[in-house]
């Protein structure tokens, strides 16, 4: 029905625009993390080695939270898991924001973590509930900006909160996280536990087809996936924690990168409009994936030769534009990729990414800006995306072939262990 309605009104389905602002409004206090360690710096003692330790810590758990979250929104269901995730983000916070000593605060830190992606796995399949194939790339990129435009305020909010004290950015992010986990519970409609069935192949030969209970880590397309996108989740990465670095190498001060940042955000926004062109509409994944990531790859050599703020900002504004045509598409994939009931485990799997990442990018940051300088880091970063510009079309081709051919197989069926209902291996939709 509600994909009905979106079809009708030209646009996503009710739940996944309520799904975007609120997270949205959870965006907004989204920035609490990067004061973490300064906080247990200067409010509690700590030494630099001890913060960025704990900090560590609180990196791991959230890889531990991503794939718990993909669980239990397949077993206890959408909203119930987003709404646990958000409540314990809340509660973790103000721990850290009321915490007496150093050992309460690392204790927090450590359940924020495994509280802190539980959202992530059951928003990303929700959105792959209520659309049809054609509509996600749309719908995650949607997710996307919403998520961009809350960080442009999160900076503002950070900026005059901060003044009064680091504690109470942690006090205002997990307001954040209670104001979206109420619009979720009174906008959105309940989902109950998904059904736990066994798919058995009928015909040899066949890829079998994993549901509910199968795993995804033996799924070798969502790996390639997975692989392709912790690449992208590096760069990504890389961008956010190597151009503060990379300013100060250069003389500049590290503050500006926010307004770089502000740069690339405000380039997101104003160009999406332009995606409904129907030139650009109806443009194939692979074709648009491959000139996102060439434009990140010219926009990130700019980085390469540029020595003043001012010259950062074209290829800011650049790279950016590649980001925007590959958003969403990845997600997009890996929900046509999942069997039925497994949509949240498989995207869950596919977000290790950016766990991957998150641990990856300091050490390559700060190793390769030290001892060889920005400009190889930017370099570097460039080449990866240009081979990625072939590598990640062809993946995408391969997979949708693979596809097309499970959907034609004319007798590709498989059976339930539980009873004798049928239904086709899964296909690209």
């Amino acid at each position: 029905m509600a994909i009905t309605a979106a079809r009708r009104h030209g646009g996503v389905p009710r739940q996944v625009r309520v799904l975007a602002a609120a997270r949205a409004v959870n965006q907004l206090g989204a920035f609490s993390l990067v004061f973490l360690t300064v906080m247990l710096c200067q409010a509690l003692g700590a030494s630099l080695a001890t913060a960025g330790a704990i900090s560590a810590l609180f990196g791991v758990a959230t890889i531990a939270s991503r794939l718990l979250g993909g669980h239990l929104a397949d077993r206890l269901g959408r909203r119930r898991t987003i709404l646990t995730g958000l409540t314990g983000c809340a509660a973790a916070q103000v721990g850290i924001a009321a915490a007496p000593d150093l050992a309460v605060a690392a204790v927090c830190a450590v359940l924020l973590g495994l509280a802190f992606e539980l959202y992530e796995p059951p928003s990303q399949a929700m959105i792959a509930d209520v659309t049809e194939p054609d509509q996600r790339t749309h719908a995650y990129a949607l997710l996307t900006t919403a998520l961009a435009v809350g960080n442009m305020g999160a900076g503002l909010i950070a900026d005059a909160v901060g003044r009064s004290g680091l504690r109470w950015l942690f006090i205002v992010d997990a307001a954040s996280c209670l104001a979206c986990a109420l619009i979720v519970r009174l906008a959105l409609p309940a989902s109950g536990r998904l059904p736990t069935r066994t798919l058995l192949p009928l015909r040899t030969g066949d890829r079998p087809a994993l549901s509910a209970a199968g795993s995804p880590w033996r799924d070798p397309a969502l790996l390639a996936m997975t692989a392709a996108g912790t690449v992208f989740a590096l760069v990504y990465m890389l961008i956010l924690i190597a151009l503060p670095l990379s300013l100060s190498a250069r003389g500049l001060n590290p503050a500006s990168a926010g307004l770089v940042m502000a740069t690339a955000t405000v380039t997101l926004v104003v160009i999406r409009p332009a995606l409904r062109i129907p030139m650009l509409a109806r443009l194939p994944g692979p074709v648009a994936c491959g000139a996102g990531f060439a434009l990140m790859a010219v926009g990130l050599a700019g980085y390469a030769i540029a020595h003043s703020l001012a010259g950062l900002l074209a290829p800011t504004a650049i790279w950016s534009a590649g980001n925007l045509l590959l958003s969403g598409r990845a997600f997009a994939v890996v929900a046509a990729l999942a069997p039925p009931g497994a949509t949240a485990r498989y995207l869950a799997v596919y977000g290790l990414s950016w766990g991957t990442a998150t641990v990856l990018a300091p050490v390559l940051a700060t190793e390769v800006i030290g001892s060889l300088g920005p400009a190889a880091l930017w370099t570097g970063c460039a080449v990866l995306c240009a081979t990625m510009s072939c590598g990640q079309p062809a993946l995408m081709r391969a997979l949708t072939r693979r596809s097309q051919v499970l959907a034609s197989a004319p007798d590709t069926q498989c059976v339930l262990a539980a009873g004798d209902y049928r239904q086709p291996t899964r296909s690209a939709s």
